[in-house]
C-alpha cells in the first residue's frame, strides 16, 4: 500500500530527475532531407512532470543540468511554457564550442504506414550526463521543501557512469524522507549499445530497483532492461498475452518485495499510426 504524503505539507506533488533535450521535429519531411524543424523540449523523465502540470495542474519540478548557452536558454524558455519549476536546474559554464559540455539534441521524424517513427539522438558529453553525486541537495528538496513523489528512469541512468549514482543517491534520500519513488525502465538499445548493452542495462537497473516503490515498463523493458523473461514473447513482440506478463510480475515482486506497484503497457503496432494498447 502506498502512503502518499498530503499536499498540504509538501511544496511539490512530483520531482523528476532526467535530461531535457531540444527536440527537433521535421513535420512530414525526413530528417536527412528537410529544410526546417519545429522546436520542442522533451525527455522521458521530464515528460512526466510536464504532463502532470499541464494536464492535471499539479506542482512539479525538474532536476537536471544545462550548458549555459543560447540552446540551453531556448530549452529553459520551452520548459517555462510547460509550467514545470526550474529552481533545481544546474547551469554549467559553456566553453564556446562544446568541447567540455553541451546540450542534448533529439531529432524525431514521424512514421508512415509500415515505416515506424525514426529518432536520432545527439546527446554525448551533455551537462546532464556529467552530473555526479553531491551536485544537488536532496535533503533540501525532499526534507525541507518536501515532495510527495519522486520520478526518474532508465534513460537518465544510461547516460553515463555517474548518472545511475545520482539516481541512487536521490532515491535513497527520497526514501529517508517518506517520498514515493517511481522508475520507468524505458529501455533504449541505442543508449546502451556502446557501454555494455543489455548486460550493463540490467546491472544498473537491478541495483536501482531495490529503491523503487512503483516500477513501470513496456513489453520489452522488463526483459531487456531488468532480465525478467516473459513466457511466449516472440522476437517481434507481437504476441502479448497479459497472463504471461502477470506471471513475470509475480516473479519480479518476489525478488523485489519493496515494490508496491508494477505496471506494464502492452502495445502492438499495426502501423505507424494504428496501435493496439493494453
Amino acid at each position: 500500500m502506498l502512503q502518499i504524503r498530503s499536499k498540504a505539507e509538501c511544496k511539490w506533488d512530483l520531482v523528476s530527475l532526467g535530461e531535457v533535450m531540444l527536440r527537433l521535429d521535421p513535420g512530414n519531411e525526413r530528417i536527412h532531407t528537410t529544410r526546417s524543424f519545429r522546436a520542442w523540449e522533451g525527455g522521458g523523465e521530464y515528460n512526466v512532470a510536464r504532463g502532470l502540470k499541464r494536464c492535471f495542474g499539479l506542482d512539479t519540478a525538474i532536476v537536471t543540468a544545462f550548458a549555459d548557452n543560447p540552446v540551453g536558454r531556448l530549452i529553459q524558455d520551452l520548459i517555462y511554457q510547460g509550467g514545470v519549476d526550474q529552481s533545481c536546474v544546474k547551469w554549467v559554464p559553456y566553453d564556446g564550442v562544446g568541447r567540455a559540455v553541451r546540450n542534448g539534441l533529439n531529432f524525431t521524424e514521424r512514421g508512415f504506414g509500415l515505416r515506424a517513427a525514426l529518432g536520432c539522438s545527439d546527446r554525448g558529453h551533455t551537462a546532464a550526463s556529467q552530473l555526479k553525486p553531491g551536485d544537488f541537495d536532496w535533503d533540501q528538496i525532499f526534507g525541507r521543501e518536501r515532495a510527495r513523489w519522486f520520478h526518474t528512469g532508465g534513460i537518465f541512468a544510461g547516460l553515463s557512469e555517474t548518472t545511475p549514482l545520482v539516481a541512487g543517491e536521490a532515491m535513497q534520500a527520497a526514501k529517508r524522507h517518506g517520498v514515493i519513488v517511481s522508475y520507468d525502465l524505458n529501455y533504449r538499445e541505442s543508449l546502451w549499445q556502446a557501454i555494455g548493452g543489455k548486460e550493463r542495462a540490467q546491472a544498473v537497473n537491478r541495483k536501482l530497483a531495490s529503491y523503487v516503490d512503483v516500477l513501470l515498463g513496456n513489453e520489452e523493458d522488463f526483459t531487456a532492461a531488468l532480465g525478467f523473461a516473459v513466457e511466449g514473447l516472440d522476437q517481434s513482440l507481437s504476441k502479448l498475452d497479459p497472463e504471461n506478463f502477470r506471471r513475470m510480475i509475480e516473479r519480479l515482486v518476489a525478488e523485489y518485495p519493496n515494490l508496491a506497484v508494477v505496471a506494464t503497457t502492452l502495445r502492438h503496432a499495426r502501423s505507424a499510426t494504428v496501435n493496439d494498447w493494453g
